[in-house]
């Protein structure tokens, strides 16, 4: 079977989502190996728009495989730790805040979709538990709880209000902060 995967060192963010789009719908198919899915992951995850793309388009995918993560997935996402540790650890954060905006609204489907994203993002974490996820989840959390720190502009960005902040608090899987890697 021929192969070929490549993602262009400017990929927008928009052609990340379809490429991933694609390569998942592949790896469903059974139309690629695990190496060959690694292979690809790891591409997209070296530049932040591919990874943005990967994730947005993974963490909401339909399909029941999404829930657990394979080993093609962890360890093409340990190929770039501080870009996939970034960008979990805001998922996480996100869309744990975003459930409860949801639910305010009354809009069951849409906490039920961010409760899923929650959810995979924090299963992620955990199956990945590198230094740079414990350091980054630290710094949440710290930021949390003292008001200040390096998430503070990403937390005032988004209006996040006391209740969000605590469900935040709440979702940080803490024993990956207690674990030494």
């Amino acid at each position: 079977m021929d192969f070929a995967f490549s993602v262009p060192q400017d990929v927008t963010f928009e052609d990340a989502i379809a490429l991933t789009q694609s390569l998942l719908g592949q790896w469903v198919a059974h139309s690629l190996t695990e190496s060959q899915f690694t292979e690809a992951i790891a591409a997209l995850v070296q530049t932040e728009n591919g990874a943005r793309g990967f994730f947005v388009t993974y963490l909401t995918d339909e399909r029941e495989f999404a829930n657990t993560p394979n080993n093609a997935i962890v360890e093409a996402l340990q190929t770039s730790p501080e870009i996939v540790a970034e960008l979990l650890v805001k998922n996480l954060a996100m869309s744990t805040a975003m459930e409860i905006t949801h639910h305010r609204r009354n809009d069951p489907q849409m906490a039920a979709g961010s409760q899923q994203v929650q959810r995979r993002s924090a299963e992620l974490l955990q199956h990945l538990s590198s230094p740079e996820i414990q350091q980054k989840l630290q710094a949440l959390l710290t930021n949390l709880e003292t008001g200040s720190g390096s998430y503070q502009a990403f937390l005032e960005r988004w209006g996040y209000d006391s209740e969000q902040k605590s469900a935040i608090r709440q979702a940080i899987p803490t024993e990956i902060l207690q674990s030494k890697s």
